[in-house]
């Protein structure tokens, strides 16, 4: 119920920023009688597409602690708890940003993420798993991994390429209805697609072109994470990082508790073997990254 009611929540705040923004713009529908405003089909294409991602990136922090359940750490209430705050701490400094906040969620299998709508007011957040059954040095890795995440701006980033990406979903399936429609029109002579058969046509078209631009999305979330291995492996050692990724592996047949909101933001998302999951995976294979790192720390 909570992820149908931040769904929702969302949705009607792109909605509503995007309406206020066009109205401001002043921009003129973009069908009519003549056909397509191009100029006017892009603006609106480019506000709606960036409105979701940046709306989304904005409540990023709270949607992530409401669907988690993650309990921010306020106080320490145990000696676990003050050597999480003073490791992020430790990490949050070499890396260069401030301290973000620092939450546990329940889940069993061992997991991170980091969120926020930029890197000076982030929130890294680790399974009560995770903190179970991973050595100190082990957590500490995963922790410079979602901090690298921070530091390099990741999630901001991801947010633009998205949004850049939804403009071009939104803007080319119209531009594909009305070429069919005005095909129809021609050997119809008058016929046309029809207000349902246009909006039809353009719901398929977005799911084509957008199931290409989740290709790309997702490729570009890979890259991010073996950056982020990298981090984590500058902030807490090479071995640290590898020993970490090897935890991870050897738990990937557990259930993965994570949103589907979060999964890009997650230390892992498990294993993905077949051709069709790894171009729409969000992590790379474990193995890729551990190879990554160990060819890395051969090199130096």
């Amino acid at each position: 119920m909570m992820r149908i009611v931040l769904f929702l929540a969302t949705n009607l705040a792109v909605v509503l920023v995007a309406s206020i923004t066009l109205r401001l713009l002043g921009v003129e529908p973009y069908l009519n009688a003549n056909g397509l405003n191009l100029n006017a089909l892009l603006i609106f294409c480019f506000v709606f597409g960036m409105a979701g991602s940046l709306v989304s990136l904005l409540l990023s922090k709270t949607m992530a602690k409401m669907s988690t359940r993650a309990q921010v750490i306020e106080t320490p209430r145990d000696a676990n708890e003050k050597w999480l705050l003073d490791t992020v701490a430790e990490l949050a400094r070499d890396a260069g940003i401030k301290m973000p906040e620092v939450a546990i969620f329940p889940a069993e299998q061992s997991n991170a993420f980091a969120t926020g709508w930029n890197k000076n007011d982030a929130l890294v957040a680790v399974s009560s798993g995770l903190l179970n059954r991973m050595r100190p040095e082990e957590v500490r890795a995963v922790l410079g991994h979602e901090i690298g995440h921070v530091a390099n701006g990741d999630m901001v980033t991801l947010a633009l390429v998205q949004g850049v990406l939804n403009t071009f979903v939104m803007f080319f399936a119209r531009v594909v209805a009305q070429l069919i429609d005005s095909f129809l029109r021609r050997d119809d002579n008058g016929g046309g697609l029809g207000f349902f058969g246009y909006f039809a046509v353009v719901i398929v078209a977005e799911i084509v072109f957008g199931l290409v631009a989740s290709v790309i999305v997702a490729w570009f979330s890979r890259f991010r994470e073996y950056r982020a291995d990298a981090a984590g492996a500058r902030l807490a050692g090479s071995g640290a990082m590898i020993n970490a990724l090897a935890r991870l592996k050897a738990e990937t047949q557990m259930p993965d508790q994570m949103p589907d909101t979060l999964t890009a933001f997650a230390i892992t998302t498990g294993q993905t073997r077949k051709l069709m999951e790894r171009l729409f995976a969000s992590h790379p294979p474990l193995d890729d990254r551990i190879r990554a790192l160990k060819e890395s720390a051969y090199r130096q």
